[in-house]
């Protein structure tokens, strides 16, 4: 179950970023809109995404998300993409997420199925909340 204080940070207006694995075992961090549900932290992509397909190999992640008000109010997740959710509940959450931040449909290019995974956490620290 995803830590209450955390869910909340998640649904209210603040970014994120989520760390994963590359094929090569680097290490890379996307700044993200984020979201969550009782057990899961969420983040919409595409599925021809790099980092879409670099949890599918290695489903290892890590999430912070920090206060638009004050980023020395943070949480962090370290967890595990579990699953996805496709198709048109996926791409209305796009304009949801859109809306919560720039009050707008989103306007980005779609050029693939948007996605959205969850995550599920093993470990949950949050700093300053």
């Amino acid at each position: 179950m995803l830590d209450p204080v955390i869910r909340e940070l998640a649904q209210d207006k603040n970014f994120g970023s989520i760390s994963f694995h590359l094929p090569n075992e680097t290490i890379a961090t996307h700044v993200m809109w984020v979201d969550a549900d009782d057990d899961h932290l969420l983040i919409n992509t595409e599925v021809h995404r790099a980092k879409y397909h670099a949890m599918v190999a290695n489903p290892s992640v890590t999430v912070a998300i920090w206060s638009s008000e004050d980023a020395y109010k943070y949480a962090e997740v370290r967890g595990t993409f579990v699953g996805e959710i496709r198709g048109p509940v996926a791409r209305a959450h796009i304009d949801f997420l859109s809306h919560k931040y720039t009050s707008q449909d989103y306007q980005g290019e779609i050029a693939s199925e948007r996605v959205i995974l969850q995550i599920s956490p093993l470990r949950q620290r949050v700093h300053g909340l």
